[in-house]
């Protein structure tokens, strides 16, 4: 969205969405929003035709513009059920590989790995950073790495958080091959094998193949669309012995919720109470739907037991393998040891990421893209519904990132869904590797990050006639 008139539709369209304009109020007059901006009437009119073939305004002849709410149909959110908490291994890791290399083969539709569509890349800012990056090299820019990451790269990411409100210290951060590889390193550092880490399950299947692989045990706690039960996250605190908590709080993987400042307060509370480490994996907070990115865990803790992680792999692209994590001064005498774990990050791609960010391309991009997300899930959300119209289907209704977490009937078993699709040329991810015991063996998760082609609307259809089949037959699968 180079042009002006592009620019100012999508800071109107932010405001609708978010309910900053209601439905039925009048816009200013074109004359007066060109005034108001400085642009040509031309513009003006460009702008506002833009929002009406969005459908977002309507036009009254000889009146003016009006806001137009889109008309969308909503469907009851995903029942949560409650369980028991203990200690136990991850009982599916050869599932949960299968299903993480389904995921990497690109003659599938990509309805199951959350990673955004190469055409909301921003491929020529890029290719420009990384170009500059190279000009201005220097010499020992071409020999090995410092292994915490370029200087250029943590003091560009400090510059970055302090625009939204989140200050850490370049000397506290660590670049690492993307988000898995830096919850690997801290999960190395502070636990052992065969100890115990909390996690709030439905969980991002990906980070429990981590726990399973690196073979430490999960101590489950209830998830629901508004968050987690933090009555539960204290009980396990106290009780359970885990050293340490594995948490998303912005806009988690599968569910999208983002929990309130008050509740992040108390966690950071919670962990010094009990002397039980937050790994904060806050890799979708850049994609949320509001102007405002939202606070960190981080930003509460005072006494350096949250260790801040994300990448930039789902605001930018799933290529681009660089990530982070950040200690504090509680954790310094661990320094050498999560150098030793952490793996070197391509040095040209460090700088081209510091110059994307300092050239203020990045900024640019996440201001584009909160909204295209916004749109596009809802997008997906409707066809979903309208698709499964007949079908007792429950949805989430996310607050932020591109994942949308699917209840189907309890006869419905998705990992027959799962095989099925295969067949189809279709990915998704059965609700089976989020958590233990089968709890979400009637929930798939898909991905909302391409657009809503064509082709995505047939699988859909596919996935859904295939369900249709299932209940009306009758089968117990």
């Amino acid at each position: 969205m180079g042009f002006q008139y592009q620019k100012l539709a999508q800071q109107i369209a932010h405001k609708i969405y978010l309910g900053e304009l209601v439905a039925g109020q009048k816009l200013i007059s074109l004359r007066d929003f060109s005034k108001l901006h400085h642009i040509s009437l031309n513009t003006a009119k460009s702008c506002y035709e833009l929002l009406e073939a969005q459908g977002l305004i309507y036009v009254k002849p000889k009146t003016g513009y009006f806001v137009q709410i889109p008309k969308n149909v909503q469907v009851d959110l995903p029942q949560h059920m409650d369980f028991s908490s203990e200690a136990r291994e991850v009982s599916n890791l050869d599932l949960q590989i299968e299903i993480q290399e389904a995921s990497t083969k690109n003659n599938l539709i990509h309805l199951g790995s959350i990673q955004l569509s190469p055409n909301l890349v921003p491929v020529d800012a890029l290719r420009r950073s990384i170009q500059r990056a190279l000009k201005h090299s220097k010499p020992e820019d071409f020999l090995y790495s410092n292994k915490q990451g370029h200087l250029h790269l943590r003091e560009a990411l400090v510059q970055h958080w302090a625009e939204d409100g989140l200050f850490i210290s370049k000397d506290d951060i660590f670049i690492t091959n993307g988000c898995l590889p830096a919850l690997s390193v801290v999960i190395q550092t502070l636990t052992k094998e065969g100890e115990s880490i909390i996690v709030p399950t439905p969980n991002f299947n990906g980070q429990l193949q981590l726990l399973a692989s690196l073979k430490r045990k999960i101590v489950e706690i209830p998830a629901y669309h508004e968050g987690f039960d933090l009555a539960r996250l204290e009980y396990e605190m106290k009780y359970s012995g885990a050293k340490a908590c594995l948490i998303t709080v912005n806009y988690q993987n599968p569910l999208g919720f983002c929990l309130s400042n008050e509740e992040k307060q108390r966690i950071a509370k919670l962990a010094k109470q009990y002397e039980c480490y937050i790994i904060e994996d806050d890799i979708y907070a850049e994609c949320c739907f509001g102007s405002i990115r939202p606070l960190p865990i981080r930003h509460w803790d005072e006494d350096g037991y949250v260790i801040y992680c994300g990448s930039v792999s789902k605001s930018l692209s799933s290529a681009y393998r660089v990530g982070w994590f950040c200690i504090s001064q509680r954790l310094l005498h661990l320094r050498p040891q999560m150098i030793n774990l952490n793996v070197s990050v391509n040095t040209p791609l460090q700088l081209g990421l510091a110059d994307l960010i300092h050239s203020r391309a990045y900024r640019e991009h996440l201001n584009r893209l909160r909204l295209k997300l916004m749109q596009q899930v809802e997008q997906y959300r409707q066809y979903i519904i309208q698709t499964f119209t007949d079908i007792d289907l429950r949805l989430n209704q996310p607050e932020g990132g591109y994942s949308l977490w699917l209840q189907l009937p309890e006869k419905i078993k998705s990992l027959d869904m799962y095989y099925f699709a295969q067949q189809q040329n279709i990915n998704i991810v059965p609700g089976i590797v989020f958590g233990e015991d089968e709890k979400y063996n009637n929930c798939i998760r898909l991905n909302a990050g391409h657009e809503l082609s064509t082709e995505i609307q047939q699988a859909i259809q596919i996935l859904a006639q295939w369900v249709r089949t299932k209940l009306e037959n009758g089968e117990d699968n």
